[in-house]
């Protein structure tokens, strides 16, 4: 049992572990947010879907280092420790954001403005390709007995905090600002804001420990070993980003994707498709921990095949039931609902991928499964987009959904984690094993 004063620190780290995963999705957001002004400052095109399009392109484009970045920095981190690595990581996304939020317009620069804000993204998602999955390592390595997916639901909960500061800081913006300043220069605003967050950031990451786990070991394999152990492990690579996939879909379905899809799609004021993503920031940060405390007692599986099953069931027909009355009311109710979805599996998603990577591999071998979902889910904004205007059905998205879900719920039933992090992983669990030895 922890201490006052325990408990206190281990707070204390758990927040300065995920503030950098806070930097990472709040660019995101707002990267989504304002897709479509970014796209007309830096992609002028023929029509307004050209331009957005490039926009989203770009958004994807920072998916596709993720896995580079995880392969990399993913067998740094797990050779050189855990506490480097994420300030390595955090430096590189500071890269990125600076790049994105400096850069002059096409009308100023012509061609170079698109390829500075395309290497910015670039830099951005080879940080972030390992960002996500250090930090759930460390987490899950300074957890307390019994509690492990509650501590490592924080690294989501950290996320939703971007998400809805991010929403915020968007909502007061559209509602302050004439919409022709907002869409010229104002969105330039919340990426500033992101800049003056790094050098805080970056200070109380730097005072974060080792964690004891990692400093325990006695053989940290090199990056070659660390290579050569992820080929020979690659069924796990490949279930890991089958059981991500779903997660990523529906987060960005229900976040960055939101006030693209309110206010393009559904037409719906850009303030209200803000606030609405603001709410779910608000409900995914509520049921995250909650799930991830539940997962801990009653197994990760079972939660993962519940809300897998139910986003196959109700994803599309919540979707359609939105667009055929398109409303604040039913934007706010669908998306709440695709938030507990999406909360509920990804409360045991994440903890249970740490629980079947091998621990010398554990960093690269999450973040490589992870990124490479991503990769697919992180183009959620652009596939969707891409899908309505190809069928001129506007709850497309609820059926792409709906796939991941299906292709997570045969992973989950399949799926095992290691014998070892089995026993840790619920006091149920714990208490078999006692008592059979």
């Amino acid at each position: 049992m922890l201490t006052s004063a325990q408990r206190k620190e281990k707070l204390k780290t758990v927040v300065r572990v995920a503030s950098g995963n806070f930097l990472e999705m709040y660019d995101f957001m707002v990267f989504g947010y304002f897709s479509a002004a970014i796209g007309r400052a830096y992609f002028p095109a023929s029509s307004e879907f050209a331009s957005l399009m490039f926009s989203l392109t770009t958004f994807a484009v920072g998916f596709l280092m993720r896995p580079l970045g995880a392969i990399f920095l993913g067998a740094y981190i797990d050779h050189i420790g855990r506490r480097k690595g994420l300030l390595v990581t955090l430096s590189l996304m500071s890269i990125g954001t600076l790049t994105i939020a400096l850069v002059p317009g096409y009308e100023t620069i012509g061609l170079f403005a698109p390829i500075l804000v395309v290497l910015g993204r670039l830099c951005q998602g080879f940080s972030a390709g390992v960002e996500l999955g250090g930090v759930s390592v460390y987490l899950s390595e300074i957890a307390t007995p019994g509690h492990k997916g509650f501590y490592v639901s924080w690294q989501s909960g950290s996320q939703q905090v971007a998400v809805a500061f991010a929403g915020v800081l968007g909502y007061a913006l559209s509602n302050w600002m004439p919409p022709e300043a907002l869409q010229a220069w104002g969105w330039r605003i919340p990426l500033i804001v992101g800049c003056l967050i790094i050098p805080f950031i970056y200070m109380i990451r730097r005072t974060l420990q080792e964690t004891e786990e990692f400093a325990a070991r006695k053989h940290h394999p090199s990056p070659s070993e660390i290579y050569a152990s992820m080929l020979t492990h690659w069924r796990i690579i490949f279930t890991g980003v089958a059981l991500v996939l779903m997660t990523t879909v529906s987060f960005y379905t229900i976040t960055a994707y939101t006030p693209t899809f309110g206010k393009d799609i559904l037409k719906l004021s850009q303030s209200d498709a803000l606030l609405v993503t603001l709410c779910v920031g608000v409900s995914n940060l509520i049921w995250l921990p909650l799930m991830g405390s539940f997962s801990d007692r009653i197994g990760r599986r079972p939660l993962l095949l519940f809300f897998s099953g139910i986003a196959i069931l109700t994803a599309y027909p919540a979707m359609s039931w939105l667009v055929n009355d398109a409303s604040f009311a039913r934007l706010l109710a669908v998306e709440l609902w695709l938030s507990f979805i999406y909360a509920g599996y990804n409360g045991a998603m994440v903890v249970h991928l740490t629980e079947i990577v091998p621990a010398a591999v554990r960093t690269a071998g999450f973040s490589l499964a992870y990124s490479l979902a991503t990769t697919i889910g992180g183009s959620t904004p652009v596939i969707a987009t891409y899908l309505i205007h190809e069928t001129g059905n506007r709850a497309m998205p609820g059926a792409w959904l709906s796939l991941a879900a299906v292709i997570a719920f045969v992973t989950a039933w399949i799926s095992r984690p290691r014998k070892d992090a089995r026993q840790q992983s619920t006091p149920l669990s714990r208490s078999i094993s006692s008592t059979s030895t």
